[in-house]
């Protein structure tokens, strides 16, 4: 006997369509695909048209009424190629993408659902959309920080926590102790020639002058000398 075709048909008229012929169906399987009608069957087992005995079982594959919860994936600091495969792997939709100042092109700094972020782990329906917030390759901009005076210790701390770099380190002569000494001029500075204040982005270099002394500054001359 022929089995006839019903893939694409609703679950309710595939079993009609089956049970009218003398065959018995078992529902074998159910995924979930929202661009699928639900409760539409999606694979027949044997396929349509194989001629089998009376009687004989069709298993078929339906698609889900209701999406099924699964664990949010973690895709913070994945690249934003790696993320969408595995958006893709877990059945869940790229929404947005937005970027956000930072070193790391195109890194994954955060992932939201519904405008909120979004921890790894947390149940979610398979198909929702997840957005991406992805860094731009550049640095947050803010203000140099003033390092004037500060020990190299400090000065090191003040400059890591804002994201930027050592780069030069330029002691005096009299300078034994470098840790312990102190900063009298950076490049950048905190003001330009102007005396406007000059910005600078994470990610980047300052350079710094050390004393063995702390030195007195100077506002109307671009001298610095020692206090006493």
């Amino acid at each position: 006997m022929k089995i006839p075709a019903v893939v694409g048909e609703p679950i309710d008229q595939a079993r009609k369509t089956l049970e009218s012929e003398g065959f018995e169906i078992l529902i074998q399987d159910s995924i979930y695909n929202d661009t699928i009608p639900p409760l539409q069957v999606i694979k027949q087992f044997p396929e349509a048209d194989n001629l089998v005995k009376v009687n004989r079982t069709v298993y078929l594959t339906i698609n889900r009424a209701v999406a099924p919860d699964i664990d949010m994936p973690n895709l913070l600091s994945m690249t934003f190629r790696n993320a969408e495969m595995v958006l893709q792997r877990y059945g869940l939709k790229l929404g947005d993408t937005v970027f956000r100042p930072d070193f790391a092109r195109n890194s994954v700094l955060d992932q939201e659902y519904k405008g909120e972020s979004i921890k790894p782990g947390t149940k979610i329906k398979q198909g929702s959309e997840i957005t991406l917030v992805l860094g731009n390759g550049v640095g947050m901009e803010f203000v140099v920080p003033d390092l004037f005076g500060l020990t190299y210790r400090e000065a090191r701390a003040a400059i890591s926590e804002s994201g930027l770099i050592i780069g030069s380190v330029v002691p005096d002569n009299d300078v034994s102790d470098t840790v312990n000494a102190f900063v009298y001029r950076q490049n950048p500075d905190r003001f330009d020639y102007e005396k406007n204040i000059n910005h600078i982005r994470q990610g980047q270099i300052i350079d710094v002058w050390l004393s063995a002394q702390k030195k007195q500054r100077i506002t109307d001359s671009s001298t610095i000398v020692n206090p006493n």
